[in-house]
Order: structure tokens, then C-alpha cells, then sequence
């Protein structure tokens, strides 16, 4: 799965605030995202965020 940092991920489960979209910070074997509602920093491992991903939006043309 094609991720780079700036993107904003739609998870299919919520934050424990309500927020379904992240911010990613870093990628690499973990991905550091931040949540958009709350400010939380998460840092997951790749398999698993990329398990729960809806939908990737990227900042070049607003969507993909």
C-alpha cells in the first residue's frame, strides 16, 4: 500500500474520542498518525494500520 507522510487515513474502527481520521507523521515498519479530532499521537505497527485503512486522501488534487 502506497502511504506517505501528509496523507490522511479514514480508519474503519474509531478513536477512542469518535475520530476516524489520522494524519500520518511517519511511515516506515510503524506508522506514527495523529488523530484530527483530538491531537493523539499513535504509533502502530505497518500490518496493522494498513489492516484498518478505508480510505487514503492525499493533499496533491484533495482526493485520490
Amino acid at each position: 500500500m502506497d502511504i506517505r507522510v501528509g496523507d490522511v487515513l479514514r480508519m474503519k474502527k474509531p478513536h477512542p474520542c469518535g475520530g476516524l481520521d489520522f494524519s500520518v507523521l511517519r511511515v516506515g515498519m510503524d506508522f506514527k498518525i495523529k488523530c484530527l479530532k483530538c491531537g493523539r499521537e499513535i504509533m502502530l505497527p505497518r500490518l496493522k494500520c494498513e489492516k484498518h485503512i478505508r480510505k487514503v486522501f492525499r493533499d496533491e488534487n484533495g482526493e485520490p
